[in-house]
């Protein structure tokens, strides 16, 4: 073949795969090994804010403004009492969300009379990608202590598997926190990418978070500025809401969200994380 003629072709050949490649830059995007998601833990007092209002529309409405991805809401009812007006909350979270949504009962009493659903309080987690496998776990409870759990959801991050973990530890008893402490870390285990939100009712330095501050990086440590509180929201002095995540989890900016304090009596936290 004529010098001319292969300089022509290789020309041709290099122009044509040049252009497929700059034409479809996010299928190496969506198929490559990292995931960015923006997470989020709210402890939602079954929608009661500070200012003695029951809403749901408010709670929804701080979630969507966020741009959260996936978020471990604590203190949820499903039919509980009267004080929630006997709403199955997580499911009328999804709704007003359009997410996903799995909820873990931690307290599951017999319906009222004259009723078919059972009272029930728990966690609940929402999530923007499937939700392809769910358990919630009961944690360690001292006989006077109220049950607590390790709601676990698996999600499908746009073709990479996330497990996903939230919690609630015990607001009254230190050894009751240090034992479920232990005991997540024993249920997590490998799983790795895994992130873990939850009301840990215990601020960082606190003994009974060692397990868990040893196991996990901490997002508001590796990318969080300033103090980080969250409770109580209109007057915060206490950092007792945590997002941890394992070795393939690297937060890149975590804030907490102050702008309606009156939603609920915690602030939500929400942090970019990517799944390397």
């Amino acid at each position: 073949m004529p010098r001319r003629i292969l300089s022509t072709v290789l020309l041709t050949a290099l122009t044509v795969t040049t252009a497929l490649s700059a034409a479809s830059p996010t299928a190496d995007a969506s198929t490559g090994p990292s995931r960015v998601v923006d997470v989020m833990t709210f402890n939602i007092h079954h929608a009661a804010g500070t200012d003695d209002v029951l809403s749901l529309d408010r709670i929804a409405s701080v979630i969507t403004s966020s741009g959260a991805d996936i978020i471990g809401l604590q203190e949820v009812d499903n039919h509980y009492s009267e004080r929630s007006e006997w709403t199955d909350e997580a499911a009328e979270l999804a709704e007003r969300t359009g997410f996903h949504v799995v909820f873990g009962a931690n307290i599951d009493n017999d319906p009222p009379a004259g009723s078919t659903d059972r009272i029930q309080y728990g966690t609940a987690i929402l999530s923007r990608y499937p939700i392809v496998a769910s358990d919630n776990t009961h944690l360690f409870r001292s006989p006077d202590q109220e049950q607590r759990g390790l709601l676990h959801a698996t999600i499908d991050v746009r073709g990479r598997q996330l497990d996903f973990y939230n919690t609630h530890l015990s607001a009254s008893s230190q050894l009751d926190r240090q034992q479920q402490a232990e005991q997540i870390v024993d249920l997590i285990g490998s799983d790795d990418p895994a992130i873990l939100t939850g009301d840990l009712n215990a601020e960082p330095d606190d003994p009974e978070l060692k397990p868990l501050t040893t196991a996990y990086i901490d997002s508001w440590t590796a990318a969080g500025k300033g103090d980080g509180w969250t409770h109580p929201s209109e007057a915060p002095t206490k950092r007792i809401d945590f997002i941890l995540g394992t070795d393939a989890v690297n937060p890149v900016r975590t804030r907490v969200l102050d702008n309606t304090p009156e939603a609920s009596d915690h602030l939500p936290v929400i942090s970019r994380i990517v799944l390397g």
